[in-house]
């Protein structure tokens, strides 16, 4: 993630041009600290010309001074690169006479605690004070393959069966777009995230030790996906058309950035179409009660969907000390299923119960948020930052399943009806601050969220005339607002080779929820501490990291809407679930020689869990959820990276978790113990410049949950790239699971009383061609808000 306290402040120095001639010239001056005034050695200057092509370069003496000889007349840019400091951009004009420039300041950089990067030549993998970044672009695959295919290389990050990512094997985190909440990753992310080209983003970054600036929520972090680079004056944009067969569709997508003068704008949208065949899914259940039964499911389903999204940040700088930027986002989807049930309920002497269901589900959804953020600078310090910011925020979900019964036996329920309405809407004022004192930079922010999550859901029955009627004891209105109140304050500050982060985060939270006139009236105090520390060595480094957290439940977890598509297995939320809270600590260490290796230690201890939860009652399983859990999770992360040669790379990395849980369930205590693991490795080849080939195969171990646990998979792939025009248009071919055609996905549920085994088809064997073009030139960097709102507090879904 790109950190909101990046302050880059380039100060371009004009100097008079002279005629040209053609006598042998030379440019020279001398290089210092802006804060100490010391010279600074070992400065790297680069010389470019007036095409921006490097013509010279030199490293600075002891003394700070520097000469690039043997130069002709003409219009240069002098770079000035060291580590810790501002790189510094000078326009020089050369005429007649050779250039002493005057002393050249460098200010420090302690806004930015520097990342360290620990792969080869173009590092896949970053390891900063409080996050690890993957490189996309690094990757040949990410011309071929989408988003979400990508997070499977990802460390820390796992992706299971049914496309559901989790962040060391828990579910509780925020997805964050370019630093800010997006409404494209709000409502179903991983829709999105498949629709999404990886051509198409920069990089990936795992925050697990969020700083204190951001919101209190996740467990787990914080995932970032930088969709660009920071953009330059002229325009820059890349498209990617891509066709997956058998299954899958056709997608499109890419990204547009422009800058004219004090405007800029950076736009990214693409959209995709997605078809499954017809695939077998079962449910075998026992229960063990008095009355031993047996109830055994068998049907099939199919899926058919659409989505798109498109996303766009503006800025105008009005002057050098006022800037005003903006966000848009919007997104939408919708989806068909046709599914078929069988139903058998037996005892150990007879049929008990028998009926057939057919099922026909539309489903549809949007979102769109809009922001507006105003910074003011200061003359004495334009490091010295005051941001003012509003966020509106709103999406919306519908389900329709239309039921038939056919063939039943001893089963009386008629033809039935489902619709249900859900969705948020959201507003967020913002103030931050922003204070550099020397070699510590202090930040401070207020903030406000009010936030009405909402649903309505009817439930339809057939009667004898042939109409279907409202039946309101299945019916429900579900209103829940939630005001969050916070303020926070962090400093940061290096010290010779030590970096630190430190702040403290109070959130106040204010819960008014209305279930068809029930009322439920919350509020919770927390202080939220965080600190990262990292300490480098000359090829190596430590990082250290702290925090705690909390998870506020999300609207599918607390609407009380009760699915009754499958009348043995009803689901619904809960409306009086509380927030979670968690304390998180780690430590990794980073080695970037050409053996690159990353390895890390994490502990995370949460208590009030979210549990999702399944009992038994009569033929009916019941699922929902209930704060009645504590988890302890221990993990170990290994990355590594290493160049067999300049044309073969290979990739390595595994992860692994130990949890134990305990819960009450129905009045029975449940303890968990068990070991999720995760490995992943790849080779690429690059025979010449413009070919390249790539093969990867990705092993997921068994995801655990409080009553069960899955089966395990591996997912590989091969693909190919070749690059024309100069690198501008490159032509992808890809085989994922060519030699297997489906995925089974197999789901052991434990529970009081009953043992449980859900089985699924998935159709995981798919072809892609893709074509990826780059355009556009760039020149200066877009202005931006350094500040902005980052309501990265809500989640969907909890697993361990």
């Amino acid at each position: 993630m790109k950190p909101l306290l990046l302050l880059i402040c380039c100060l371009f120095l004009s100097l008079g041009a002279r005629s040209q001639t053609n006598q042998t010239l030379q440019i020279s001056g001398k290089i210092t600290d802006s804060v100490a005034q010391k010279p600074i050695s070992f400065a790297t200057v680069l010389l470019k010309n007036d095409k921006k092509v490097q013509v010279k370069s030199v490293v600075s003496a002891k003394d700070g001074s520097f000469a690039l000889t043997g130069l002709t007349a003409g219009n240069y840019g002098l770079v000035i690169v060291y580590v810790g400091y501002q790189t510094k951009t000078i326009p020089v004009a050369l005429g007649t006479t050779s250039k002493n420039l005057n002393p050249i300041s460098l200010i420090p950089s302690p806004t930015q605690l520097k990342g360290v990067t620990v792969t080869g030549d173009r590092p896949l993998i970053k390891q900063e004070i409080d996050r690890i970044s993957y490189d996309v672009k690094a990757d040949p695959e990410s011309k071929v393959n989408n988003v979400l295919e990508m997070m499977r290389k990802v460390p820390m990050l796992s992706v299971d069966g049914d496309d559901n990512i989790q962040l060391q094997g828990n579910s509780n985190y925020k997805i964050l777009i370019n630093g800010r909440p997006s409404g494209m990753m709000e409502r179903n992310p991983k829709d999105i995230l498949k629709s999404m080209p990886a051509s198409s983003i920069e990089r990936i970054e795992v925050i697990t030790t969020p700083p204190a600036k951001y919101d209190g929520e996740g467990l787990a972090g914080i995932i970032n996906i930088i969709t660009y680079k920071k953009a330059d004056n002229g325009t820059n944009g890349t498209v990617n058309v891509s066709e997956r067969f058998p299954v899958g569709g056709p997608g499109i997508g890419g990204t547009f950035t422009a800058k004219a003068g004090k405007f800029g704008i950076a736009t990214n949208a693409g959209g995709s179409l997605n078809s499954t065949p017809q695939l077998n899914n079962t449910i075998l259940r026992l229960t063990q009660e008095n009355n031993p039964t047996k109830l055994f499911q068998t049907g099939t389903s199919d899926f058919s969907g659409k989505s798109g999204y498109v996303g766009a940040e503006l800025s105008y700088e009005i002057d050098s000390l006022n800037l005003i930027s903006g966000q848009l986002n919007y997104n939408a989807n919708s989806n068909e299923s046709l599914s078929t049930q069988n139903s058998i309920l037996n005892n150990t002497t007879s049929l008990i119960q028998s009926y057939g269901l057919s099922n026909s589900l539309e489903g549809s959804g949007d979102g769109f948020d809009a922001a507006l953020n105003y910074q003011l600078g200061f003359k004495k310090d334009k490091n010295r930052l005051l941001t003012f910011s509003y966020r509106y925020y709103q999406f919306s979900n519908n389900q329709f399943n239309n039921v038939g019964v056919f063939n039943p036996v001893a089963y009386p329920e008629p033809n039935y009806k489902q619709d249900n309405t859900g969705g948020s809407v959201e507003q967020t004022v913002q103030v931050d601050y922003v204070h550099p004192f020397k070699k510590v930079v202090m930040e401070a922010g207020i903030k406000a969220i009010f936030r009405d999550n909402s649903s309505d859901f009817e439930y339809l029955s057939l009667n004898s005339s042939g109409n279907y009627i409202l039946d309101p004891l299945r019916t429900n209105v579900f209103d829940n607002q939630q005001n969050v109140y916070a303020a926070y304050n962090t400093y940061q500050f290096t010290i010779k080779k030590w970096g630190v982060k430190a702040g403290v985060r109070l959130e106040q939270t204010q819960i008014d929820a209305n279930s068809s006139g029930t009322i439920l009236d919350k509020n919770s105090l927390n202080l939220i501490p965080s600190i990262s520390v990292n300490r480098k060595f000359k090829e190596s480094s430590i990082n250290f990291g702290f925090t705690s957290r909390i998870q506020r439940p999300g609207i599918n977890q607390l609407n009380p809407f009760v699915d009754r598509s499958n009348p043995n297995f009803t689901s619904s939320g809960n409306p009086d679930l509380k927030a979670m809270k968690g304390h998180s600590i780690e430590v990794s260490y980073s080695r970037f020689k050409k053996l690159a290796i990353n390895i890390g230690i994490r502990a995370l201890r949460g208590t009030n869990i979210i549990m999702p939860s399944a009992i038994t009652v009569g033929t009916v399983t019941q699922n929902s959820y209930a704060n009645t859990g504590t988890a302890t999770l221990i993990g170990l992360n290994l990355n590594l990276n290493y160049p067999f040669n300049n044309k073969l790379r290979g990739v390595l990395g595994a992860m692994a978790n130990y949890g134990m849980v305990t819960a009450e369930i129905n009045g029975v205590d449940i303890e968990k113990k068990g070991l999720m693991r995760r490995a992943f490795t790849s080779l690429t080849f690059r025979p010449t410049k413009t070919w390249q080939a790539s093969g990867s195969v990705n092993y997921n171990g068994p995801n655990l949950s409080i009553q069960g646990t899955s089966n395990s998979f591996v997912f590989y792939s091969f693909s190919v790239n070749k690059d024309f025009l100069d690198n501008k248009l490159s032509l992808s071919f890809a085989a994922n699971n060519a030699f297997s055609k489906y995925r089974d996905n197999i789901r052991y549920i434990n529970g009081t009383g009953f043992t449980q085994e859900n089985y699924s088809q998935n159709y995981q064997r798919n072809f892609t061609t893709s074509l990826n073009y780059r355009f556009g030139r760039l020149k200066d960097s877009i202005k931006k808000n350094k500040k902005g709102i980052n309501n990265n507090d809500v989640s969907e879904g909890t697993s361990l």
